[in-house]
């Protein structure tokens, strides 16, 4: 993903409210899979971290982008932005 890109999406995810929270738990299969649900109907996605959770947010970060095999667009604060092209209908169409 080019920077230019990079930078459209987080342009697209600054009006976005969080669809996901990721609890003291962490991120457990059944976050992943509600990640994976979410990400495929919207493309783009945003997740909040509760302070609860003991993890570091860029692990977290990571883990949830390697899990859900969507590309990390954005970490600020405790908001993670991903993002993941559904091929069959794509929503967003990148420059």
């Amino acid at each position: 993903m080019t920077s230019k890109q990079r930078a459209y999406l987080r342009s697209l995810a600054s009006n976005l409210s969080a669809v996901v929270q990721i609890g003291k738990n962490g991120p457990t299969p059944e976050i992943i899979s509600s990640i994976d649900e979410a990400i495929e109907a919207r493309e783009l996605i945003k997740i909040n971290v509760q302070e609860n959770c003991l993890e570091p947010i860029k692990d977290v970060a990571e883990t949830v982008s390697q899990r859900s095999r969507s590309e990390l667009v954005q970490v600020i604060g405790r908001k993670i932005v991903l993002y993941k092209r559904n091929n069959k209908k794509p929503v967003i169409e990148l420059p």
